[in-house]
């Protein structure tokens, strides 16, 4: 009769770990929730000193959505590209890296954007653009979204008052469905001056979502100050209550309901910091995939243990972009990571 107890115990103690397993590895395998990255297309061309090093698909939203597609998510890209053999090129680089193109609007008459991105010593970039935009918007069409689907959006491509009616939009629908809407500010110097006009764009941006980030520099710009505390508590805070600052090679902070967390950053050498903030934002995406972590649970705050979980797969994204010349996490960590989520 023991015997025969033991062999019972020992099959359902199988069933529960089988059980398990599947919980834990089935929110990033399964297709049924999408992330959508809503943005920009441009071409990088990467330059040390006048010499040309690298060519890279790219816009903020583009790079995070190229990681994702690589670390396995199901993901859609929402944008525009110009009829053009440089749009051509993205498009296939994006099928190529497992990136849905269904609302992505091919231009007529556009060229698409190309940028130059000179690296400084420190691996950093500063940027020349060159820009063939319509004057009418882009299509206002909205995914059929799910619900805790996540929509990832931000920088100038979000609060451009050209693109303004299709934005709104989607964060309607995006909200109306129980969608996680990730924002990255991500707006730099160049655009301060508009800074006027594109304000009530940015704190109603804010006011759909659940998550913000900002980076130092973000915050120089938009908010004229460097102290997130005083950003968070008297401008994000009242609209979104999940706020993720980073400093590039200083600490992560992030402010949620139940206070703020600094998490150290792992010194790395870089090779180009150009995608690092918008890898930063596929890997958080990545690990609330992977921890199937619902708009509800957001809302309610997360534990101690899930937000260092969220931030040690950004930082492992970021970081990993910055090992190489690419705008995106490499071939190699995105075997790994899927290979982890099958075991």
């Amino acid at each position: 009769m023991m015997d025969i107890f033991n062999k019972v115990r020992r099959t359902c103690r199988s069933i529960l770990l089988l059980g398990m397993l599947l919980v834990s590895t089935m929110s990033f395998a399964q297709t049924t929730r999408t992330v959508y990255c809503m943005g920009e297309t441009v071409m990088d061309i990467l330059f040390r000193g006048s010499t040309p090093i690298a060519a890279n698909a790219g816009g903020s939203a583009l790079n995070s959505a190229v990681s994702l597609g690589r670390a396995g998510a199901h993901v859609e890209f929402i944008g525009e590209v110009g009829n053009d053999s440089t749009g051509m090129h993205i498009l296939k680089f994006l099928k190529d890296n497992h990136v849905g193109t269904s609302y992505v609007h091919r231009c007529e008459g556009m060229r698409t954007t190309v940028s130059l991105a000179y690296l400084n010593e420190r691996n950093d970039a500063s940027y020349v653009f060159f820009m063939d935009t319509p004057k009418d918007g882009p299509s206002a069409v909205a995914p059929d979204f799910h619900k805790d689907d996540i929509l990832l959006l931000g920088s100038f491509y979000a609060v451009n008052p050209r693109n303004r009616q299709r934005v709104e939009l989607v964060l309607n629908k995006a909200r109306e469905q129980g969608v996680i809407v990730y924002y990255d500010i991500n707006l730099r110097s160049p655009h301060a001056s508009m800074l006027p006009q594109l304000m009530p764009a940015i704190t109603n941006t804010m006011s759909h979502a659940d998550v913000v980030r900002a980076s130092r520099g973000d915050l120089r710009t938009v908010f004229g100050t460097t102290d997130a505390d005083s950003v968070y508590h008297s401008i994000i805070a009242p609209r979104c209550k999940q706020f993720v600052c980073t400093r590039g090679a200083d600490a992560v902070t992030i402010f949620s309901s139940k206070g703020k967390t600094d998490y150290p950053v792992r010194k790395i050498k870089t090779v180009s910091t150009i995608g690092a903030g918008d890898n930063f934002n596929a890997g958080f995406i990545y690990g609330l995939i992977h921890q199937g972590i619902t708009q509800k649970q957001l809302a309610n705050d997360l534990t101690a243990a899930q937000w260092k979980s969220l931030e040690h797969n950004a930082q492992l994204f970021s970081q990993d972009c910055c090992m190489h010349l690419g705008n995106y996490i490499s071939e190699e960590l995105a075997d790994k990571l899927k290979a982890s989520s099958k075991n």
